[in-house]
């Protein structure tokens, strides 16, 4: 299921004394099985583009095609366009309300008007994807539970909906190291076991670099770059006067090769800098130093 997305322009306030243009002129298409990132610093249009992908704001001028359904025309029913497309809002965990956890993952199912029997076949499989063990956690309250398991409870909400895409706006805002890890870690498995196209809105390049198979910058309502992570983090001098960065260990990278290391590849991740480095060590590549 592909996404295709013309001409988009979304002005927020049009002719009003605060008119902003949140979008300017986006064309870009999100083939099926993707995994996508967004990054852009704030303000960039990252959250406005999410929110066109399932119909929740209508552009100003433009076209969204969803599975060859353009979902911009008047007489489309967004209804069967949003139990294709889940969107996680940041923070996931602050629309928790039920009792227990299964009744809040229950939710969203129930509306689409499935059985029992359907559902609670959908809400033991959604645990089981965030890997919450539905035994254990089913009857327990979600307000007890740490915030990277309040954020899995969230994402299996959604995805017990059955979404053909997944978008989730900044899944690893707030949480500590580990509990970032493990979100994301849960997310590539969806990823890979179910092959749902993905899509991740993040400020976070580690994040990025360890994820994504295709990055997409935004500034100022215009997508700048699109390729995949290692050739788009090549453009740290662009990035930088945009408000962004690269992974930490690109930085490491450049900074070493600058002292005489002579390194082989691209670093982008922690587990490529640890390898690529202990190689050159090993090999004498030092340079002068």
């Amino acid at each position: 299921m592909s996404i295709k997305i013309e001409n988009l322009v979304h002005i927020y306030m049009a002719g009003g004394p605060f008119e902003k243009k949140a979008l300017d002129n986006i064309n870009l298409e999100i083939k099926d099985g993707e995994f996508v990132t967004l990054i852009g610093h704030t303000g960039s249009g990252k959250s406005t583009l999410i929110q066109h992908l399932n119909g929740l704001l209508k552009p100003t001028s433009g076209r969204i095609v969803v599975d060859g359904v353009d979902i911009t025309e008047k007489n489309v029913k967004l209804t069967e366009i949003r139990k294709k497309i889940g969107l996680v809002f940041q923070y996931p965990e602050y629309q928790l309300f039920e009792e227990t956890i299964e009744k809040d993952i229950q939710f969203g199912p129930r509306n689409l008007g499935l059985s029992e029997e359907e559902i609670n076949k959908r809400v033991k499989k959604a645990m089981s994807m965030v890997g919450l063990d539905y035994e254990e956690y089913k009857d327990k309250s979600p307000f007890e539970l740490s915030g990277g398991q309040k954020r899995r409870v969230a994402i299996a909400g959604v995805v017990a909906m059955e979404p053909k895409v997944l978008i989730l706006d900044e899944p690893t805002a707030g949480l500590d190291p580990k509990g970032r890890d493990e979100i994301l870690a849960q997310v590539k498995q969806l990823h890979k076991e179910y092959n749902m196209t993905t899509i991740i809105v993040s400020h976070s390049m580690e994040d990025v670099a360890k994820i994504a198979d295709r990055v997409i910058v935004l500034n100022k309502g215009k997508a700048v770059l699109d390729g995949v992570p290692r050739d788009i983090f090549k453009n740290i001098d662009m990035l930088e006067s945009i408000g962004l960065a690269v992974p930490q260990v690109t930085y490491l990278e450049r900074a070493l090769k600058e002292k005489g290391f002579k390194l082989e590849g691209d670093m982008i991740t922690v587990e490529e800098a640890k390898r690529v480095i202990l190689k050159a060590l090993k090999s004498g590549q030092r340079g002068e130093v």
